[in-house]
């Protein structure tokens, strides 16, 4: 395993002269240095935890590692508690037909089924969801390009097929948020049971080691932070906080935002969109709109999470190319067209609608996450990667 740190000091000086750079822009300069050291942080904390969807799924599935979902579970369990507390502030009463500001709570259809079932699918095809595509970038990967790309198609196919979506099921669908229902309290009381007993069935059939027996300890600040990839649950401790410290102060984490809207300002310029897209725009979460100006919240914090990624890939020997076959980029593209796809119709992806969303007591996110997952273990069958029953009995 080859370490680059010359390199890694050089992305990481060039990282901190643009973030000077967004300071010194007049209007949008802070939000924009906020928006990039927490792209940045998000990066770091996805690359060295090994915090992929997709990935954790199949160690569960395939050798019945349950460390990286209990990862995802601690963060939802910190993003939970976080989010609960922010809302008292935003909207202490949870009244009716009020919602909490820019939070990414959904409406609840078979479009959202369908979608985080396609959504799923593109996963299994492509390798990893799209934020796992986007620290791989920084890895080297050179099928997460092939990805991206497809993301960027399907977004264009979903707004084509936005309008008669939206008039057949999305417009009539109600937006469940749990404290309209059971107050804050009652809210926050539910969600921590759900993951309480997710993680403890998750716990009774892990059948790996929480640490690796022969693992060399860390023994100084490089190599705890560049040695071993970290464990799972201190990654997603740290992404369920930042989760909420993000939406705190500017908006709710998600990665899809600024994909979505370059594949929407390039289909406008081409003539390629409807009209109007119906509804579109009253949706909060990971929204898109026809960009005017070069520079974003959301594409600053993508391009941080980029940046953060390959600087600590080339600092703990992680960035490793390979050149990918035929077969496998196709795979990649086709899998990137469903992911763009079923996160245009789903109004996110597993961080924004997944994510975001169960830390904000949304009904869309548990229906999103139940439905990715069935995309995936049907995906995995596809490939031939998974039988049912094959590394889950307890």
């Amino acid at each position: 395993m080859r370490t680059h740190p010359v390199s890694a000091s050089a992305v990481a000086l060039l990282g901190l002269a643009g973030i000077v750079w967004l300071g010194g822009r007049e209007g949008d300069g802070r939000a924009l240095v906020f928006a990039a050291l927490a792209g940045a942080l998000f990066g770091t904390f996805l690359q060295r935890s090994r915090f992929c969807f997709l990935c954790v799924t199949r160690d569960f599935v395939q050798r019945g590692d349950a460390r990286g979902l209990i990862g995802i579970v601690v963060a939802l369990v910190v993003g939970v508690l976080g989010y609960h507390a922010v809302f008292g502030a935003f909207l202490p009463v949870p009244a009716p037909g009020r919602l909490p500001p820019g939070a990414h709570i959904g409406p609840v259809s078979w479009v959202l089924a369908v979608g985080g079932l396609t959504f799923g699918l593109g996963m299994a095809l492509s390798g990893a969801c799209v934020s796992a595509h986007l620290y791989r970038l920084g890895e080297g990967s050179l099928l997460a390009p092939a990805a991206l790309v497809g993301v960027l198609a399907g977004f264009g196919l979903g707004f084509a097929s936005w309008n008669p979506l939206y008039l057949m099921s999305i417009q009539q669908a109600p937006v469940i948020w749990l404290p309209h229902h059971l107050g804050y309290a009652g809210s926050l009381a539910a969600l921590l049971l759900a993951l309480t007993l997710l993680g403890t069935w998750l716990l009774r059939r892990n059948r790996v080691a929480w640490h690796e027996p022969h693992a060399a300890r860390p023994c100084g600040l490089r190599e705890t932070l560049f040695g071993a990839r970290w464990p799972a649950y201190v990654g997603g401790v740290l992404i369920g906080t930042l989760g909420v410290v993000v939406y705190l102060r500017a908006f709710a984490l998600g990665v899809t935002a600024e994909l979505g809207s370059l594949a929407r300002t390039g289909a406008n310029q081409l003539g390629w969109l409807p009209e109007r897209l119906a509804g579109l725009d009253s949706f909060a979460g990971c929204a898109t709109l026809v960009k005017e100006t070069l520079l974003s919240p959301n594409g600053v914090f993508v391009l941080g999470l980029v940046g953060a990624a390959l600087a600590c890939a080339l600092a703990a020997g992680d960035f490793r190319p390979k050149r990918p076959r035929a077969g496998e980029l196709a795979r990649a593209l086709t899998g990137g067209v469903l992911l763009g796809w079923g996160a245009m119709v789903a109004l996110g992806c597993t961080v924004g609608t997944l994510l975001s969303g169960v830390m904000a007591g949304a009904a869309s996110g548990w229906i999103f996450g139940l439905t990715c997952l069935a995309g995936v273990l049907l995906g995995f069958r596809l490939r031939g990667e998974w039988r049912p029953g094959q590394g889950v009995r307890g």
